[in-house]
């Protein structure tokens, strides 16, 4: 199955999404889901029904190592 960037988060209704730990009140979190096929989903949780991006199950952990590692933390510091 083919999802494509910028896909309706409504339209994937059939997934379980993940919450990050680190979501607050304010609603600033991120969620991200399996799709079928291994693809992987991420949203903003303020806007549940908004947009999904789409990665790989590479792309995302080429970028979930990098952000272990702090590769990104001069984006948010």
């Amino acid at each position: 199955m083919e999802f494509l960037n910028g896909v309706q988060a409504s339209a994937l209704s059939a997934v379980t999404w993940i919450k990050s730990s680190h979501s607050n009140a304010t609603g600033n979190c991120v969620e991200m889901a399996v799709l079928p096929g291994g693809h992987i989903a991420v949203r903003n949780s303020r806007d549940p029904q908004g947009p999904a991006l789409v990665y790989t199950r590479d792309e995302m952990a080429a970028f979930m190592e990098g952000a272990r590692v702090g590769d990104f933390d001069s984006l948010i510091g």
